[in-house]
């Protein structure tokens, strides 16, 4: 019975085209008990699965502390017809993908600068670091005063030089950019940090390798440390593209969605519902919400991971 089996194997293997069949790989038992599990399942169902099952029902109704009314889906259909949930939309889109490019990007040569010999490396750090454990208010608070366009030190400055600066949060047109570059200035620090953690798990030995062929500082960054330095990135884009579609609190800080609607994104729609005492209504731009940034970083996690596994 075994001959007869190993020769039918080889004859398989001597076929063009066709593979020995690959043992399949027995699954490994987990070293610990199922219920040193059961706390950490408590807590994921009681703070996300709970709550996210209430939020998809609450936005089929028209609630308030007292009643409710189940009304389908009329909330969703009202929210699409709200004129500024178009220009929320886009704010978010474009808010999320400037912050999440210029974070990886100053990021990624801020961590390069800072993983090299240079004088101070470790106070450079935590300078850069300092922004991400500032308060996120007390930060739009304070650049709301530094960009006020009569006032503010950055106009005054720039007028001690001739040029006259704009309305940076007063001006349709560079509201939501200048909100942007804030946050760039208060979240690279931690996508620094990250991109530090896999240029240092990079071996010296490839650096060595590639001095003694005559390698370029440059060619040392492109070849070496730009691949290896990919789980780093995929990181750092995932969480910069999560804070940045949901991002609220430094809107509201710095301009509360204004002038006008110029600067709204899609959270500070919900909130200002909630303002006006529309709890289904803002319960619905909830799960929508939850359902864009959903569609959009699933996609590209899946992507990058895919890409990552492939080479």
């Amino acid at each position: 019975m075994a001959i007869t089996t190993e020769r039918r194997l080889a004859r398989q293997s001597k076929r063009p085209g066709r593979l020995p069949e690959k043992p399949r790989k027995s699954r490994q038992k987990s070293q610990y008990p199922m219920w040193f599990y059961i706390p950490a399942a408590v807590l994921f169902f009681t703070l996300f699965v709970v709550p996210t099952i209430a939020s998809f029902y609450f936005s089929l109704t028209r609630w308030s502390l007292f009643d409710i009314e189940f009304i389908g889906f009329d909330n969703f259909v009202q929210f699409f017809r709200e004129p500024m949930l178009v220009q929320g939309f886009v704010n978010t889109f474009i808010f999320g993908f400037i912050t999440s490019g210029l974070k990886v990007v100053f990021g990624l040569l801020l961590a390069v600068l800072l993983s090299s010999q240079i004088m101070g490396r470790t106070f450079l750090r935590s300078v850069v670091f300092f922004p991400v454990l500032v308060s996120v208010v007390g930060v739009g608070i304070t650049f709301r005063v530094l960009m006020d366009p009569f006032d503010g030190l950055i106009n005054t400055a720039l007028a001690g030089i001739g040029v006259d600066g704009p309305g940076w949060l007063t001006d349709p047109s560079y509201a939501l950019l200048s909100v942007a570059f804030v946050e760039v200035w208060r979240g690279v620090g931690l996508a620094t940090l990250i991109f530090i953690a896999g240029i240092v798990a990079i071996p010296d030995e490839y650096f060595e390798a590639a001095t003694t062929d005559g390698a370029s500082p440059f060619q040392n960054f492109w070849h070496i440390t730009l691949p290896l330095v990919r789980p780093a990135m995929v990181t750092v884009v995932i969480l910069s593209l999560i804070g940045g579609l949901r991002s609220f609190d430094l809107i509201w800080a710095m301009t509360k969605g204004g002038p006008g609607f110029t600067s709204d994104v899609i959270a500070s729609v919900i909130f200002k519902q909630y303002q006006a005492g529309f709890y289904g209504l803002s319960s619905a731009g909830n799960v929508v919400l939850f359902v864009v940034v959903t569609a959009i970083i699933v996609p590209i996690f899946w992507f990058l991971n895919r890409k990552e596994a492939d080479q």
